[in-house]
């Protein structure tokens, strides 16, 4: 099977992170940027977060989360704290510059998913998602498979390769 999933994924991520930041920047929003908004997304549902639970929420790797919050912190949209139960768990808090900013990054979030959805039914768009989620579960499973793998020192790798089609 000939697809371009893959690629086409990549190149909206690519489109979409453009066309996102210049939403932002046209709502006035300088204090971060699209990536660091997936971060502060997490924190506005749930603020006091410990940064493994940043990890699995934002699919982000640690080293990258870390650097990420390191320059959040900087900018003075996040603290660092000392978990309440236990004082070697670091666990991320908003300020109050970055709960400031939740409204506004609604709106551009909002306006982000018109354009997603813009000619497409609610069925359509209902279809996409569930595809979507679909293959995201897909990545998911078999990224789970190759750390284990990898943990096992590579003796399952054949094992984990799947014909498309079969």
């Amino acid at each position: 099977m000939t697809t371009r999933t893959g690629f086409l994924i990549t190149q909206i991520k690519q489109v979409q992170a453009r066309v996102f930041q210049r939403l932002l920047d046209g709502c006035g929003i300088d204090a971060f940027n699209g990536a660091q908004g997936r971060i502060l997304y997490v924190l506005w549902q749930r603020d006091g977060v410990p940064i493994a639970a940043l990890v699995q929420e934002t699919g982000l790797a640690k080293n990258t989360l870390t650097a990420m919050l390191a320059r959040m912190e900087e900018q003075g949209l996040v603290t660092r704290e000392a978990g309440p139960k236990d004082r070697r768990q670091v666990v991320i808090r908003l300020t109050k510059k970055a709960r400031g900013l939740q409204e506004p990054y609604e709106q551009v979030s909002q306006e982000m998913n018109e354009v997603f959805y813009r000619g497409l039914t609610q069925e359509d768009a209902n279809l996409l998602d569930s595809l979507l989620d679909k293959v995201l579960l897909n990545l998911a499973e078999q990224e789970a498979r190759l750390k284990q793998s990898q943990k096992n020192g590579g003796k399952d790798h054949g094992e984990n390769k799947r014909e498309i089609g079969q």
